[in-house]
């Protein structure tokens, strides 16, 4: 049978935990204060099984003004919640919270039971009865049963029970495909066994053996046991009580308010974007910048309320907003959340996480609210797309897309899928699933295209733009594999043309002017002329009567055709009598072995101000190598 949480709330000494006692035998009162008290305040355990078979784990939550926190971290994960009512009492300040926080979490499912009925007599009880319809009328309760019940007399014990087993049918069974979260509400030590952690699974499953991270602490930990209502298992599934004994971690590394999850499945972050509804009961607006606990999970975190659009927020409203967190937090988009009010403490407002990795907003911005009714209001492939432009230029990782969308994994595919077929998206990396929406990388397209058309205007006569220094004029955060996929696209729709590491416009051609084609002939002439004596190039400007614009245009233009070769700074050679040099280089030290300065002058029959340069220039092409006072062939000095 699927798993079901149930959940108690009311005011203090309304009998919550009495009648858990009643129902399963179990006293969930399990500190030494709370039973010399007599009241509830750390958050009780207990399981039972009803009598269609169904099993219930079972969340007692303390009553008392001072313990609502701790109510609330009871109140996550529950599926159906018993609203408890002293019948001697009535409707109390707790029972009001309580109500307000049940609803904020979003449950929907639960029962009225009215306790304590021994107390009073039938008239008092029929207008109890009054009372509590009025109080629940408008809330998810006020169509729900109210069972009288005494702990005392065990009347009504078994309709409760019933009602519980009807209730259970209309529960929706919770999805185990999604990620697996545990919030921690309860840590300990078990001699022989180590730190224990406890919680409702939210979502999701764990196995036994499966190594989990506690976040946002970032510790590692093997699952070394598991147990599911006090048994041991092999794996717990979504909206099961589950304990976990972790291996090799002390309990102070633990603590209540901290999620266990796979590694790599969650992103801590210190801003949420939520949509909050600020309650009618407030007695007064609050206002931008107001400090409040923020309670999601079982944690509770400050943090300050932004609003985006208006200096105030006037009780009973509904408005989208950002909270802005003193510690870092783990959440999925559509969890839920509470606010209280920073003192004096009380329930203020709530509702659910639009976005959980949120980047922090300007104020009184069109486009944020926009924005922001965006998430809330988008369908999943809208949600999806929307996401993936926003990452911008560093794309958005499949495990990103999990947390930011919280879709079922089959669904998530889907979605990817659709959009990978109509091209508003594109995979940037198969092997982590990174993807890039189609406007990022047109949007890159055209800064190529900006880049290459200055670059043509700037140097007219190169055949095109380097591509390193191409990637280097884009933005920092555009990196190798999107540039790559760029070019790519580029390439494939005729855009630009690669050859070798250059790149240029389709349409870019080298065309010399009538001026231009004379400047190359006196400068190859000239070259070719003082074969390996040549003029360093400000001399065959100063010869020439050459611009020295014009004669770095042409220079360019010739070194790129491989017409010359540039042996260092400003000093060139012709292809033609260097490339003789080589030959006869070759041969010689094929004959005998090496050769030496002197040797080498003599066979170029040039001073030392070009042999120099030109051994250089023959070691940096990786054809000899030096060794002493001589050069050798470099592919027979390493043998």
């Amino acid at each position: 049978m699927k798993p079901i949480i149930l959940g108690t709330a009311g005011h203090i000494d309304h009998g919550k935990t009495s009648l858990i006692k009643a129902l399963t035998g179990i006293n969930t009162d399990r500190l030494k204060e709370e039973k010399l008290r007599g009241i509830t305040i750390e958050l009780g355990f207990a399981d039972h099984r009803l009598p269609s078979g169904q099993r219930l784990g079972i969340v007692d939550v303390p009553g008392h003004e001072k313990f609502v926190k701790n109510m609330v971290a009871g109140a996550t994960g529950i599926d159906i919640v018993a609203m408890i009512i002293a019948a001697d009492e009535g409707v109390m300040p707790q029972t009001r919270e309580h109500m307000e926080i049940c609803s904020l979490l979003g449950i929907s499912h639960g029962l009225v039971v009215l306790t304590k009925i021994d107390l009073v007599d039938e008239e008092w009880l029929e207008l109890v009865k009054e009372d509590i319809a009025e109080f629940v009328a408008g809330s998810f309760l006020e169509s729900s049963p109210i069972i009288p019940v005494s702990t005392v007399t065990g009347q009504g014990l078994d309709q409760f029970e019933q009602t519980l087993d009807k209730l259970c049918t209309k529960v929706p069974e919770r999805s185990s495909a999604g990620i697996f979260r545990l919030s921690v509400d309860r840590v300990f030590t078990m001699r022989g066994f180590g730190t224990v952690i406890t919680g409702t699974l939210a979502s999701g499953k764990v196995r036994l053996g499966e190594t989990i991270q506690i976040y946002p602490a970032a510790i590692t930990s093997k699952v070394r046991g598991l147990q599911v209502h006090g048994k041991s298992v092999e794996i717990a599934t979504a909206g099961t009580r589950t304990a976990i004994n972790l291996q090799g971690i002390d309990k102070s590394e633990v603590s209540r308010g901290q999620v266990a999850a796979l590694p790599g499945t969650l992103i801590p972050t210190y801003m949420v974007d939520v949509e909050l509804t600020f309650l009618d009961s407030n007695p007064k607006a609050i206002k931008n910048r107001t400090r409040v606990r923020f309670h999601s999970g079982t944690s509770e975190i400050l943090g300050n309320l932004i609003l985006l659009d208006r200096e105030e927020l006037a009780p009973g409203s509904k408005v989208l907003a950002q909270i802005r967190l003193e510690n870092p937090v783990v959440l999925l988009r559509n969890d839920r959340f509470v606010i209280r009010s920073y003192s004096p403490v009380r329930t203020i407002g709530g509702g659910r996480i639009l976005n959980p990795v949120a980047v922090k907003h300007k104020r009184f911005k069109p486009e944020v609210i926009n924005h922001l009714e965006s998430l809330a209001s988008s369908s999943d492939a809208e949600l999806v797309a929307m996401h993936i432009e926003n990452s911008g230029w560093k794309g958005c990782s499949i495990s990103q897309l999990r947390v930011m969308t919280n879709l079922a994994p089959k669904a998530l595919d889907q979605v990817l899928s659709d959009l990978l077929s109509k091209k508003t998206i594109l995979l940037l990396d198969r092997e982590t699933r990174i993807y890039i929406h189609s406007g990022t990388v047109a949007k890159l397209v055209q800064l190529v295209r900006n880049n290459l058309t200055d670059y043509h205007k700037r140097h007219k006569l190169r055949a095109g733009m380097p591509k390193e220094e191409l990637k280097s004029k884009l933005p920092g955060a555009i990196g190798q594999r999107l540039f790559t996929l760029a070019v790519n696209q580029m390439v494939k729709n005729g855009i630009i043309v690669q050859e070798d590491d250059l790149i240029r416009l389709s349409q870019h051609k080298v065309t010399l002017a009538a001026d231009q084609k004379q400047v190359r002939e006196q400068m190859v002439k000239l070259y070719l002329q003082n074969g390996l004596k040549p003029p360093y190039f400000k001399e065959v400007c100063s010869k020439l009567k050459l611009e020295q614009d014009q004669a770095n245009q042409v220079l360019e233009l010739l070194v790129a055709e491989g017409i010359l070769i540039k042996v260092k700074n400003d000093l060139y050679f012709h292809r033609d009598p260097l490339t003789q040099l080589q030959q006869k280089l070759v041969g010689f030290l094929t004959e005998h072995r090496e050769i030496n300065t002197g040797q080498f002058k003599d066979m170029t029959g040039a001073s030392r101000k070009f042999v120099i340069p030109l051994l250089e220039y023959f070691d940096s092409c990786q054809l000899t190598i030096r060794v002493g006072d001589t050069r050798r062939l470099r592919k027979q000095a390493n043998k």
